[in-house]
């Protein structure tokens, strides 16, 4: 038997637990007796292993089992570089560095010369429905297989690197993944009826049981591989339980692919099935491994399993893809690495890489791209590899500090974002995070953030987030239907985030084309402070979402005397303010429309503020804040009820006031809005707060009378008010 001696690691699953000394039914247990399974040897557990009679005993389980001695380098890979998602891939990028610098070191790829086809017996025919979801698809028939336990060096290969193997077949589709980054698979040659197999979609709801032995319900954009009269495979992500290969299959269809990305991502997450497979396809899989792979595997079959190669390669390649074409300046290279590289290495490094020099000129180079390396696509990524190749360590720190004078000073940009912060969460708010990632289709018949600006991701993950936001208002109102849905109605929120759109009449191609932009959204829901017993509740108000975001324009430097108001017609506010100043926008804020409200399933009025973060913040540099004593002279307040056509707005009023009263003027703030009897038709009713102040003496009777009877005469004049009693 095979005995775990104390202080021995197994695992059990992915979790590692060690062999302690203890007392079991009152006997001390130095070790535990092992069955295949907790030995990793297979997946069997009936009971202990129990080995030949002529085992020699005290023999370690490792020279039993001649399990080879090797290395295991885990390599933490960003997800661009699904290039080097493989053995060859890493030996690629290796042989790419040590050719650069010199070395002779060349990748030596598994040969597959010998490939041939020996009979035409089981021919297929390949169909390709959809075109935009599969760019390759490619297969051959091997007849004649006996399905059987994998050798020992392939079991070790495999055990090796985490996986467990299953049989001969399925191992070998394994390990040439791993092998060479180009997943495969191999169907049951008697489960293809018609001899058909047809890269298609099925309809919405259709159901179809995986090799888990779960049935799952198929989505309208799931790529599915068929026959001519089921599926048989979900394409890219997990094989069926009926076209699966088992101990009775004498006959494989292998099939290598390459899918796009999107369709892959989407099936993968909407069944929540991840497989090595799924994790290659959805970053990006080289279409020219496709052929490579089919044949490496097709040989390893015939000599692991046996059987005869009885179908021509039926190779669907509709648009043959070369690479991405890409101009590098020398000028650039120079500028973004920090140092002139020798032309003669560069051309060096990216001969290495696999990158095709086209032409040059005194300018630069014209260059193509390998269609493997996804992560390349432009001037800025080839440099970026040039730099990586060459070395970091190699371009050397410059001696020289250069600096220039700034005549006026630079905002700080994370002070001032911690002080608002602070404002606000003493205020009561909370902060919220969204994602910039939003549902296009929020924007769709919005006058305000039109649709043909959002800026649309091309490979995006679902439907739901296949846009960049415009606007911070959304994410919000998401986070507040999420939360009145747990019984938190009364929400007082606040967000710092960037917001994305096209320009007006943009190539969507020119990167110049792009807008980003930070904004500060404040939102206001529900009760203002929970009751007690001395007031009733109080819900949040036009007036209260008004003063919180002018106090963060205070607290920026930016004085009320400064900016002016006035109404904002917006179809996603049904009332709102927009703030200005000298022609630069500051913020706008009013009542979410109810249209909107009832979209995200809301059913109390929410009160939002927008706030042009970095315009404020530029400004705010040229406005700094100053703090003054208190005044040793009062303040004195004066009322004044006006009667106004209703077309006149506050703003108006105040904006008359600051320019008729601009020395003793501190401030002015609308407390009542009338409307309805008693008044003339197409009339409203101001009740306004007026606050002067003189700070260097008290002021009189008569200078109070004064400036109130000069903005009485501006108000009647300019706007046609007049005074109520």
């Amino acid at each position: 038997v095979l005995v775990a001696t104390v202080g021995t690691t197994l695992y059990s699953g992915d979790e590692p637990f060690v062999i302690k000394k203890a007392k079991i039914r009152g006997e001390v247990s130095e070790g535990m007796i092992c069955a295949e399974d907790e030995l990793g040897i297979s997946t069997d557990h009936e009971g202990i292993m129990v080995l030949p009679a002529d085992t020699p005993v005290g023999l370690p389980a490792a020279e039993y089992f001649k399990i080879e001695n090797d290395t295991l380098l885990e390599l933490d890979l960003t997800p661009n570089r699904i290039d080097a998602a493989s053995h060859l891939g890493v030996a690629r990028d290796l042989a790419a560095h040590a050719a650069a610098h010199g070395s002779s070191v060349q990748l030596k790829w598994p040969s597959v010369d010998s490939f041939k086809v020996d009979n035409q017996s089981y021919p297929v025919n390949i169909t390709l429905e959809k075109e935009e979801a599969c760019t390759r698809y490619s297969g051959l028939t091997i007849s004649g297989v006996k399905v059987m336990e994998s050798p020992d060096w392939l079991k070790n290969k495999l055990r090796s690197i985490g996986m467990t193997p299953i049989n001969n077949i399925v191992d070998i589709t394994n390990f040439v993944l791993h092998e060479c980054g180009q997943p495969l698979h191999a169907f049951d040659g008697d489960q293809i009826s018609g001899n058909q197999v047809i890269v298609k979609t099925s309809p919405a709801g259709t159901k179809f049981i995986t090799l888990d032995g779960k049935e799952r319900e198929l989505h309208s954009e799931d790529l599915m591989i068929c026959n001519k009269e089921e599926g048989m495979c979900i394409a890219g992500v997990f094989g069926g339980a009926k076209s699966g290969v088992s101990q009775s299959t004498t006959r494989i269809f292998l099939e290598s692919a390459c899918f796009n990305p999107v369709y892959i991502r989407r099936t993968s997450r909407r069944h929540g099935l991840f497989t090595d497979a799924s994790f290659r396809y959805e970053r990006g899989s080289d279409p020219d491994m496709v052929i490579y792979a089919l044949k490496r595997a097709a040989l390893l079959i015939k000599e692991l399993a046996g059987g005869e190669i009885s179908s021509d390669i039926q190779d669907i390649y509709p648009k043959p893809q070369k690479g991405t074409e890409i101009e590098l300046s020398n000028k650039n290279l120079a500028r973004l690495i920090g140092k002139e590289l020798d032309p003669d290495l560069v051309k060096t490094i990216l001969k290495a890489l696999d990158i095709k020099i086209l032409s040059e000129n005194r300018e630069g180079l014209s260059l193509l791209s390998p269609p493997y390396r996804v992560d390349v696509l432009r001037e800025a990524d080839v440099i970026e590899e040039i730099l990586r190749v060459y070395g970091y360590n190699n371009i050397e720190i410059s001696g020289r500090l250069n600096s220039s004078i700034v005549i006026s000073p630079r905002p700080d940009h994370h002070k001032l974002r911690n002080i608002i912060s602070a404002q606000l969460i003493g205020a009561g708010f909370q902060e919220i995070m969204c994602n910039s990632l939003t549902k296009a289709a929020y924007y769709e018949n919005s006058e305000h953030f039109k649709a043909s600006k959002t800026v649309m991701l091309t490979n995006p993950l679902s439907t739901d987030l296949n846009g960049l936001r415009q606007t911070l208002l959304f994410g919000g109102l998401e986070t507040i239907i999420h939360n009145r849905n747990r019984k938190h109605p009364d929400l007082k929120l606040f967000e710092l985030g960037n917001c994305y759109a096209l320009k007006e009449n943009a190539d969507i191609t020119v990167q110049k084309s792009y807008r980003e932009e930070q904004k500060l959204a404040i939102l206001m829901t529900g009760a203002k402070a929970q009751p007690s017993w001395t007031s009733d509740t109080q819900d949040v108000s036009f007036a209260d979402i008004k003063t919180h975001a002018e106090n963060v324009l205070h607290r920026m430097g930016i004085s009320s005397k400064a900016w002016h108001s006035e109404a904002l017609q917006a179809d996603l506010l049904k009332e709102g303010l927009i703030y200005m100043l000298n022609n630069v926008r500051l913020m706008t804020l009013g009542i979410v429309s109810d249209r909107l409200l009832k979209k995200f399933d809301i059913d109390a009025p929410v009160f939002y503020a927008e706030i042009d973060w970095d315009n404020v913040v530029s400004l705010s540099a040229k406005h700094e804040v100053l703090h003054a004593e208190l005044s040793r002279f009062p303040e004195v307040k004066r009322d004044l009820a006006l009667l106004l056509d209703q077309g006149v707005q506050f703003a108006d009023i105040e904006a008359l006031a600051r320019k008729t009263e601009k020395k003793y003027l501190k401030s002015i703030s609308l407390f009542d809005v009338y409307e309805g009897k008693n008044l003339e038709a197409g009339k409203k009713s101001y009740a306004i707060t007026f606050v002067l102040e003189d700070k260097s003496k008290t002021l009189t009777d008569n200078q109070i009378a004064k400036i109130m009877q000069n903005l009485t005469r501006a108000f009647e004049q300019e706007l046609g008010a007049k005074l109520r009693g």
